[in-house]
Protein backbone atom coordinates (compact mmCIF):
# COMPACT_ATOMS: atom_id res chain seq x y z
CA UNK A 1 0.00 0.00 0.00
CA UNK A 2 1.42 3.36 -1.07
CA UNK A 3 0.38 6.04 1.37
CA UNK A 4 0.22 9.64 0.14
CA UNK A 5 -0.44 13.02 1.70
CA UNK A 6 -2.56 15.02 -0.71
CA UNK A 7 -5.44 17.48 -1.02
CA UNK A 8 -9.11 16.47 -0.99
CA UNK A 9 -11.48 19.10 -2.35
CA UNK A 10 -14.41 20.37 -0.35
CA UNK A 11 -16.38 23.59 -0.49
CA UNK A 12 -18.92 24.93 -2.92
CA UNK A 13 -18.81 25.47 -6.65
CA UNK A 14 -16.15 28.08 -7.48
CA UNK A 15 -15.35 28.38 -3.76
CA UNK A 16 -12.74 25.65 -3.21
CA UNK A 17 -11.60 24.51 0.20
CA UNK A 18 -9.20 21.61 0.69
CA UNK A 19 -8.37 19.17 3.45
CA UNK A 20 -4.83 17.81 3.60
CA UNK A 21 -5.42 14.08 3.96
CA UNK A 22 -3.44 10.87 4.25
CA UNK A 23 -4.83 8.12 2.05
CA UNK A 24 -3.91 5.19 -0.14
CA UNK A 25 -2.66 6.39 -3.54
CA UNK A 26 -5.13 4.08 -5.30
CA UNK A 27 -8.16 5.82 -3.77
CA UNK A 28 -10.03 8.56 -5.62
CA UNK A 29 -9.49 12.14 -4.51
CA UNK A 30 -12.69 12.42 -2.47
CA UNK A 31 -13.46 8.76 -1.94
CA UNK A 32 -13.89 9.11 1.80
CA UNK A 33 -11.42 6.32 2.48
CA UNK A 34 -8.93 8.55 4.26
CA UNK A 35 -6.60 7.46 7.04
CA UNK A 36 -6.24 10.91 8.63
CA UNK A 37 -6.90 14.60 8.05
CA UNK A 38 -3.68 16.45 8.82
CA UNK A 39 -4.46 19.99 7.70
CA UNK A 40 -6.58 22.44 5.77
CA UNK A 41 -5.96 24.75 2.82
CA UNK A 42 -8.16 27.69 1.82
CA UNK A 43 -6.95 29.20 -1.50
CA UNK A 44 -9.58 31.95 -1.29
CA UNK A 45 -7.62 33.70 1.46
CA UNK A 46 -4.71 36.09 0.78
CA UNK A 47 -1.25 34.54 0.39
CA UNK A 48 0.04 36.20 3.54
CA UNK A 49 -2.90 35.09 5.72
CA UNK A 50 -1.83 32.61 8.40
CA UNK A 51 -5.15 30.74 8.09
CA UNK A 52 -4.59 29.98 4.39
CA UNK A 53 -2.63 26.79 5.18
CA UNK A 54 -3.10 25.04 8.53
CA UNK A 55 -0.99 21.92 9.08
CA UNK A 56 -0.79 19.51 12.01
CA UNK A 57 3.00 19.19 11.99
CA UNK A 58 3.23 16.35 14.55
CA UNK A 59 0.88 14.08 12.61
CA UNK A 60 2.56 14.90 9.31
CA UNK A 61 5.99 14.04 10.76
CA UNK A 62 4.60 10.72 11.98
CA UNK A 63 3.13 9.87 8.56
CA UNK A 64 6.32 10.89 6.76
CA UNK A 65 8.26 8.61 9.12
CA UNK A 66 5.90 5.77 8.12
CA UNK A 67 6.73 6.37 4.45
CA UNK A 68 3.91 8.57 3.24
CA UNK A 69 4.81 10.64 0.17
CA UNK A 70 3.45 14.17 -0.19
CA UNK A 71 2.00 15.42 -3.47
CA UNK A 72 3.75 18.33 -5.21
CA UNK A 73 1.40 20.94 -3.73
CA UNK A 74 1.58 19.48 -0.22
CA UNK A 75 5.37 19.28 -0.55
CA UNK A 76 5.40 23.05 -1.21
CA UNK A 77 3.34 23.61 1.93
CA UNK A 78 5.74 21.47 3.94
CA UNK A 79 8.76 23.26 2.50
CA UNK A 80 7.24 26.66 3.34
CA UNK A 81 6.66 25.50 6.93
CA UNK A 82 10.28 24.27 7.15
CA UNK A 83 9.34 20.63 7.63
CA UNK A 84 11.18 19.39 4.52
CA UNK A 85 13.93 20.88 2.42
CA UNK A 86 12.77 22.88 -0.57
CA UNK A 87 13.13 21.25 -3.94
CA UNK A 88 12.45 22.46 -7.41
CA UNK A 89 8.97 21.30 -8.28
CA UNK A 90 8.23 21.48 -11.99
CA UNK A 91 5.23 23.48 -13.15
CA UNK A 92 2.23 21.23 -13.32
CA UNK A 93 0.98 22.46 -16.66
CA UNK A 94 2.35 24.34 -19.61
CA UNK A 95 -0.96 25.81 -20.65
CA UNK A 96 0.42 29.31 -20.31
CA UNK A 97 3.02 28.58 -22.99
CA UNK A 98 2.27 28.61 -26.69
CA UNK A 99 2.62 25.40 -28.67
CA UNK A 100 5.52 24.78 -31.05
CA UNK A 101 3.19 25.09 -34.03
CA UNK A 102 1.92 28.49 -32.86
CA UNK A 103 5.46 29.73 -32.19
CA UNK A 104 6.46 28.67 -35.72
CA UNK A 105 3.46 30.51 -37.21
CA UNK A 106 4.38 33.67 -35.29
CA UNK A 107 7.99 33.43 -36.48
CA UNK A 108 6.90 32.92 -40.10
CA UNK A 109 4.58 35.91 -39.90
CA UNK A 110 7.33 38.11 -38.43
CA UNK A 111 9.73 37.01 -41.19
CA UNK A 112 7.11 37.78 -43.85
CA UNK A 113 6.41 41.23 -42.38
CA UNK A 114 10.14 41.97 -42.18
CA UNK A 115 10.55 40.98 -45.84
CA UNK A 116 7.65 43.23 -46.88
CA UNK A 117 9.12 46.11 -44.86
CA UNK A 118 12.50 45.64 -46.58
CA UNK A 119 10.85 45.67 -50.01
CA UNK A 120 8.91 48.83 -49.18
CA UNK A 121 12.04 50.53 -47.87
CA UNK A 122 13.92 49.60 -51.05
CA UNK A 123 11.06 50.89 -53.22
CA UNK A 124 10.92 54.16 -51.27
CA UNK A 125 14.70 54.58 -51.59
CA UNK A 126 14.51 53.99 -55.34
CA UNK A 127 11.66 56.52 -55.67
CA UNK A 128 13.59 59.06 -53.61
CA UNK A 129 16.72 58.54 -55.69
CA UNK A 130 14.71 58.98 -58.88
CA UNK A 131 13.18 62.21 -57.59
CA UNK A 132 16.54 63.62 -56.54
CA UNK A 133 18.29 62.78 -59.83
CA UNK A 134 18.86 65.88 -62.04
CA UNK A 135 16.16 66.20 -64.64
CA UNK A 136 17.46 65.88 -68.19
CA UNK A 137 17.06 68.93 -70.38
CA UNK A 138 14.16 67.77 -72.46
CA UNK A 139 12.98 70.27 -75.06
CA UNK A 140 10.39 69.48 -77.60
CA UNK A 141 11.73 69.10 -81.08
CA UNK A 142 10.70 72.30 -82.81
CA UNK A 143 11.30 72.99 -86.47
CA UNK A 144 14.23 75.32 -86.83
CA UNK A 145 12.70 77.35 -89.63
CA UNK A 146 9.61 78.37 -87.79
CA UNK A 147 10.84 81.81 -86.87
CA UNK A 148 12.11 82.69 -90.28
CA UNK A 149 10.13 85.19 -92.27
CA UNK A 150 8.16 83.75 -95.05
CA UNK A 151 8.87 85.19 -98.46
CA UNK A 152 5.95 86.13 -100.57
Amino acid sequence: MATVIRLARFGAKKRPYYHVVVTDSRNARNSGNILATVGKYNPMLARDDEKRVILNIDEIKAWLAKGAKPSDRVYRFLANSGLVSARVVPNQTKKNLQSEKTLQKIKDKQDKLAKIAEEQAAAEAAAKAAAEAPAEDVTPDAPAEENTPVAE
